[in-house]
């Protein structure tokens, strides 16, 4: 699935025009990372780098400048190397196929990007990328250097992760159906899970089943590390070594999501390795779901973020303090932040480009407000460490979270991750299939 040339523009053009005129825009899409010795990890393009350009290949450079007007810097043919590595681009390519204006070799960065800069009034880039930083000082520099022959450095400096932080937080219609495609390859392989474990399994064997799902559905990468945790494991929030023996009577947490076209998706699921949910694993369950459904009333248009983690809050410490597990009023336990022995995250985040999106969670100090096109998780979850000798034996050692990926929508939240069981039934019916 391809996002078209003319959303790319027309995303750049939005972004010139949220800046001061006689701006240009640097940004770069990363390097290949090396795994060990002379072995390279597969790349995976800068974010904003590719929700600017589609441009998936390393060691290239965007220069926006104008109405939004592309020039792409980035590796020449080479037919020698691409005997080796795999097809390039190169120069041509990136005017044909990706709507650059112009395009140069890597070789002819540093000139391009002084004049690209020469009569600029502000140069814009990530401030949190150190060696692009140091690049456009030199640059700067040289221009500087320069003034009595007639060059004009940029006088200011700007930070691009804000405004294309707030152009990625609300998503268009090509980016959703991407993202829920992608949340529906992770639905399927986490049936695929739930239809497969048995006691005596290693947890590696149930994350293969995923990665299965994942990689024949075209998502070759998951978006973020498997979390396959059985047992106490599962109270662990990123526990990512998934090399336990799944043990009959063991609840299991999966938290995964594939990765489609560089957007993810984001699940949790939490079901009996033998298929049938303890007494005292359906009470925490049925309690993180009740919280689970709490919240999302509260994902409405132009309600606050803050409001579905503290629907989830209030309903998850009603419901420790019913089942024992907290003593207190309510109201006290979370103004103190009992609860937190027992949940101690917050209920959502951002979803897009990364799984942890990015885009603030305040305007002016305040909790913003929701808007159609936003996407976010929803997750509440309850963890008792194996070790808390305040609580009954019975609830120790029992992890759980539930997790979906919600659009914002006019007319309520609509659910990405759709057709995927929650109710306690629903997962006892599907495991015994």
């Amino acid at each position: 699935m391809k996002i078209s040339l003319q959303t790319y523009q027309a995303r750049r053009e939005r972004l010139m025009s949220s800046l001061p005129d006689n701006s240009v825009v640097v940004i770069r899409t990363g390097e290949l990372a090396v795994r060990n010795n002379d072995c390279d990890y597969e790349f995976r393009p800068d974010s904003s780098f590719y929700y600017l350009t589609g441009f998936s290949e390393p060691s290239a450079y965007a220069i926006i400048s104008g109405q939004g007007d592309l020039t792409l810097v980035t590796l020449p043919k080479d037919p020698e190397k691409e005997q080796w590595d795999g097809f390039r681009y190169g120069v041509e390519g990136a005017i044909a196929e990706f709507g650059a204006v112009q395009a140069q070799p890597l070789t002819a960065l540093n000139d391009t990007l002084q004049e690209s800069m020469d009569g600029a009034d502000h140069l814009v880039y990530v401030f949190g990328d150190a060696r692009l930083r140091e690049e456009l000082a030199a640059c700067r520099n040289a221009l500087a250097g320069r003034v009595r022959m007639g060059a004009q450095p940029p006088q200011s400096q700007l930070d691009l992760s804000q405004p294309v932080a707030e152009m990625r937080l609300r998503k268009d219609m090509e980016e959703i159906a991407i993202m829920e495609a992608a949340a529906q390859i992770s639905v399927e392989a986490h049936k695929q899970a739930m239809r497969s474990v048995r006691p005596g399994m290693m947890e590696y064997q149930l994350e293969a089943e995923l990665n299965y799902v994942f990689m024949k559905s075209a998502a070759r990468q998951p978006a973020y590390n498997n979390i396959v945790a059985s047992g106490a494991n599962a109270c662990i929030l990123h526990y990512i070594k998934n090399d336990a023996e799944i043990q009959d009577g063991d609840l299991i947490l999966i938290d995964a999501g594939a990765e489609l076209s560089c957007y993810a998706s984001d699940i949790t699921r939490t079901f009996p390795a033998n298929g049938r949910f303890s007494a005292p694993q359906a009470a925490l369950y049925q309690l993180v779901l009740d919280a689970y459904q709490a919240g999302m009333l509260e994902l409405q248009v132009n309600k606050p973020y803050e409001a579905f983690h503290n629907a989830a809050v209030q309903t998850l410490t009603q419901g420790l303090v019913k089942l024992g597990l907290l003593k207190g009023k309510v109201e006290e336990l979370i103004e103190s932040k009992a609860y937190r022995d027992f949940y101690m995250h917050n209920t959502g985040h951002w979803l897009g480009l990364d799984v942890h999106d990015c885009g603030a969670y305040k305007v002016a100090g305040q909790s913003r407000l929701l808007e159609e096109g936003m996407v976010l998780t929803i997750e509440p979850g309850l963890y008792v460490s194996k070790d808390n000798m305040n609580v009954a034996e019975q609830w120790r050692g029992i992890g759980i979270r539930i997790e979906d990926d919600v659009l914002i929508k006019a007319d309520g939240p609509y659910v990405l991750t759709h057709g995927l069981p929650k109710e306690i039934h629903d997962i006892e019916a599907l495991m015994a299939q």
